[in-house]
């Protein structure tokens, strides 16, 4: 699928998340696709969010933006530690939100997003790991990995290898010796 949308035109993959303790994840993402996919002047550009903070500035930009990038969204049937909101002690315009767990509120928020970006013209994969702990993030991670593998593959692109970054690391350390 992904590469059906980069022969289309779709050359960025933006990966969200609404879990904040995902943000290195993301990082981890990135660096995992855009190293073995980014050779031989090709690649899907990978780039993250995480929502619902990069709403505002990011998700205007996927809302109305170019078209052309497609979303990853990972979540979690079951996340860690909830809490619910309290009454208001005033009117604060939010009555539907008193009693609600800040869990539920987040999953609303991801599936308002992903419809209005799919209602948009943004193509979005959705992933679903049934834990937010380490057995999810585990299985997480092996998706990612197994998915780049094939990417690569379908590209005629060596997964394993990194020219790019050898490039650099031999200038630095051509420097260092000077």
């Amino acid at each position: 699928t992904r590469n059906a949308l980069y022969d289309t035109g779709f050359r960025t993959e933006l990966f969200a998340s609404f879990e904040p303790q995902l943000e290195r994840f993301g990082a981890w993402w990135r660096q995992l696709f855009g190293e073995s996919e980014g050779k031989q002047g090709g690649g899907i550009l990978p780039a993250t969010v995480s929502y619902s903070g990069d709403l505002h500035s990011m998700g205007q930009y996927v809302q109305d933006g170019r078209r052309d990038l497609f979303e990853t969204v990972l979540s979690f049937d079951t996340a860690q530690n909830d809490a619910s909101v309290p009454a208001p002690v005033y009117d604060d315009g939010l009555p539907t939100l008193a009693g609600r767990g800040l869990n539920e509120i987040n999953d609303l928020v991801r599936r308002a997003v992903v419809e209005a970006h799919v209602d948009g013209g943004v193509p979005v994969a959705q992933l679903s790991v049934p834990t937010l702990d380490a057995r999810g993030l585990g299985a997480a991670i092996y998706f990612f990995e197994t998915v780049c593998a094939y990417s690569c593959f379908l590209r005629g692109v060596d997964p394993f290898d990194q020219p790019g970054v050898e490039a650099y690391k031999s200038r630095v350390k051509k420097f260092l010796n000077n």
